[in-house]
């Protein structure tokens, strides 16, 4: 299926979940936050929210340096 994340085209796998897309993206720890359709995914539910076609996500990670 086709989702968009942060603004490009991807194709994942029918019933991928945030959590799955995040591993897949290479994002394993530290803070992050995900936007699903304009709507905060909250960290709590990333393994059970299910991806669907044409979900527009945002993932920003946030990274501390001085």
């Amino acid at each position: 299926m086709q989702i968009v994340v942060n603004g490009e085209q991807r194709e994942v796998a029918a019933g991928m979940t945030v959590s799955a897309l995040l591993a897949e993206l290479g994002v394993h720890s530290g803070p992050v936050a995900v936007e699903r359709n304009k709507a905060i995914v909250p960290r709590s539910q990333h393994a059970e929210t299910t991806l669907r076609d044409g979900d527009q996500l945002e993932v920003v990670q946030f990274v501390g340096g001085g």
